[in-house]
């Protein structure tokens, strides 16, 4: 039986494309899995804003400023006082007050070295703002 160079490269090809297939499926999936563990790792902070009463308040306004580059954001709180920010950065601290007509709370800061996820935070209107 003769041994053909032909059939041989032939195979040869065929196993390097099969091995380059599999090496680009592989890559596709890693970079799949590490962008969902990505996504998964941003925050969300939410929470309740109180009066002194401890009753909820609707329509205060709740700010988080990024400490490293200053952005504020805003979200009205709803009916039942109910406030939520999510996507935020883990390695990044936050600071969040609330303000309804001329009271505020205090601001509280959200460091970066707290490991949770998930951060309720509550927050209490009960202070002139002139007093800030």
């Amino acid at each position: 039986m003769a041994f053909s160079g032909k059939r041989f490269a032939e195979g040869l090809r065929g196993r390097r494309l099969s091995a380059l297939a599999s090496v680009a499926l592989l890559a596709l999936l890693a970079t799949a899995v590490y962008a969902r563990q990505d996504k998964a790792q941003l925050r969300t902070v939410h929470g309740t804003i109180f009066n002194s009463s401890e009753q909820p308040i609707g329509s205060a306004i709740v700010y988080l400023k990024n400490v490293r580059t200053l952005a504020i954001r805003t979200y009205i709180a709803d009916r039942n006082g109910q406030y939520r920010f999510s996507g935020l950065d883990p390695n990044t601290d936050y600071q969040i007050h609330a303000e309804h007509e001329d009271l505020t709370s205090n601001t509280r800061t959200i460091s970066s070295y707290d490991s949770r996820h998930d951060i309720l935070l509550d927050l209490k209107v009960n202070r002139k703002k002139s007093d800030k």
